[in-house]
């Protein structure tokens, strides 16, 4: 194993080890507001925030980001989805927020990511004409990779929330359909009972029986 063929390897190691996120899935209640937290251990880091409203209402949410220092950041009202990137001036934790208030009643199913990664830094050659371990081709076509990658996982999480969201709105409407129908057939029943007790009691009596 040659010295390059070393340092790529640790290089790659380095990137796997760099970069750590908490992807996970959330119910929010009507009027509930929930709170997470992803720690930042030194200044300059880079903080990847996603997030997607899978079911419920019109999946829209409120959300807000804050620093360690409860510094707003990053805020939106009635946001369906949103994938962004900060920059962490500030070590220590930091809060991401999420507010289903705009809803009186129906709870919202959220997926969200979110990833605090130390970029490697680059070093320039140290003499003039030298190929730096960090600027080899390999490496290039790993951070390349690394992009595609990221690309392909965004794609993959926009078709998981088209088709979770219309699997909702297939189901809400299914039970519209059933309960509608349901309300249809009451009411022709109760039509036919209502006509039935009518035409009993508008019936002529029947004439009286004399007897010679």
């Amino acid at each position: 194993m040659t010295a390059r063929t070393t340092a790529t390897l640790f290089f790659l190691l380095y990137l796997a080890l760099s970069a750590h996120a908490a992807a996970l899935t959330t119910l929010l209640a009507a009027n509930e507001r929930l709170c997470f937290y992803a720690d930042v251990d030194k200044a300059g880091e880079k903080i990847g925030f996603y997030f997607a409203v899978q079911s419920g209402g019109s999946f829209d949410i409120d959300f807000d980001i804050k620093d360690p220092n409860q510094k707003l950041l990053l805020a939106g009202e009635r946001e369906r989805q949103g994938d962004y990137v900060l920059t962490a001036n500030t070590a220590g934790e930091y809060a991401f927020c999420f507010e289903n208030d705009i809803s009186t009643l129906t709870g919202k199913l959220v997926d969200f990511d979110i990833m605090v990664e130390s970029e490697p830094r680059r070093e320039a050659p140290a003499k003039p004409g030298q190929i730096a371990d960090q600027t080899s081709a390999l490496e290039e076509s790993v951070f390349r990779l690394n992009g595609m990658l990221m690309n392909i996982k965004r794609l993959q999480k926009h078709f998981h929330t088209s088709e979770n969201r219309g699997f909702d709105i297939v189901r809400s409407t299914q039970n519209r359909i059933f309960w509608y129908a349901i309300l249809q057939t009451a009411g022709v029943i109760g039509m036919a009972v209502y006509r039935q007790s009518k035409l009993k009691s508008t019936a002529a009596p029947p004439e009286p029986v004399i007897v010679a």
